[in-house]
């Protein structure tokens, strides 16, 4: 059986981190399962763990300096 994967859709400045509150730029799909969110500030704080629990990584980090 093969499972078809709906590409993430942008995130806003609706999806918050699920760290602090901020606005988040990142979303990390986990081996689990579930989604988290994290600001830019956060995602560099837990990048190396985020990394191994990861099956996809949503950077969007980019979006920060175009501002």
């Amino acid at each position: 059986m093969t499972t078809a994967v709906a590409p993430s859709s942008a995130l806003t400045a609706a999806d918050r981190c699920d760290r602090c509150g901020a606005q988040a730029y990142l979303r990390v799909e986990l081996q689990t399962g579930g989604e988290l969110l994290f600001c830019a500030h956060h995602a560099r704080e837990h990048g190396d763990a985020l990394k191994q629990v990861a099956v996809t990584v949503q950077d969007e980090t980019h979006k920060l300096a175009e501002r």
